[in-house]
């Protein structure tokens, strides 16, 4: 999976780019909102006496389905013309097939490819195996890995790109509690590279260091992500 990261647009005049736009959500009267002020940190813990593969597959499948739901309630407005690339920021997703041709679409096209794929892993009997004594395929955890990426895409294009339009339907508190809890499950089973979360860095930063949430790399956002677009990553 590669990412190709695009470089700021210079004027060929010579004047320099426009400045980066104000990200809306890292309002602080914004980041407050929450639907919860539940201990997260606590809640995304393996519990004793369960097997990690069971917590990595009930936690990834409810996050599929709160993210999806989530995808949905701005989808109207995510559309080819508004979203001509699956763009965060500055970066911009490429979608791989399955013989792994790139394929550039646009952000409802490759959220539809994502929830299309992920759906079918999470049930399919062989890779989340929900009947006792079924066991779990030794590429898992890769699974599981690429499916968190892959979510993690959709939920920092919704506040990129369509935060305004959560905002108007008042359920940026609802957004904000979901990534709050994603972002640290990911982080407690290193499930996602953080060179791959640095672009949302700044948010992730405001609404997890008062969930217990270690750093994590987190403090250095700005430097890496300044870095970051100036040259493809691949995966």
């Amino acid at each position: 999976f590669s990412i190709s990261c695009r470089k700021s647009k210079g004027k060929p005049n010579g004047k320099k780019p426009a400045p980066e736009e104000k990200k809306l959500y890292l309002e602080p009267e914004y980041t407050k909102s929450r639907i919860t002020d539940f201990e997260f940190k606590e809640l995304v813990m393996l519990p004793r006496e369960i097997d990690l593969n069971e917590w990595l597959a009930s936690n990834t499948t409810t996050f599929f389905h709160h993210i999806n739901l989530q995808y949905s309630t701005i989808s109207e407005f995510c559309t080819g013309e508004s979203c001509q690339t699956m763009a965060v920021c500055n970066t911009q997703y490429y979608w791989y097939d399955e013989r792994g041709k790139k394929i550039k679409c646009t952000a409802p096209q490759y959220v539809d490819f994502v929830m299309s794929s992920v759906q079918k892993l999470v049930t399919d009997e062989d890779v989340f195996p929900t009947k006792y004594g079924k066991e779990f395929p030794n590429s898992f955890e890769s699974l599981v890995k690429k499916i968190c990426k892959y979510l993690f895409h959709v939920l920092a294009h919704i506040y990129s790109s369509h935060f305004k339009e959560t905002l108007a339907l008042e359920l940026h508190g609802h957004l904000n509690t979901l990534y709050t809890h994603f972002i640290l499950f990911i982080r407690e089973f290193n499930l996602v590279d953080l060179k791959e979360t640095t672009i949302m860095d700044d948010l992730t930063e405001v609404l997890c260091s008062s969930s217990g949430s270690s750093s994590n790399g987190s403090g250095n956002g700005s430097s890496n992500s300044a870095g970051a677009q100036n040259h493809v990553k691949e995966r």
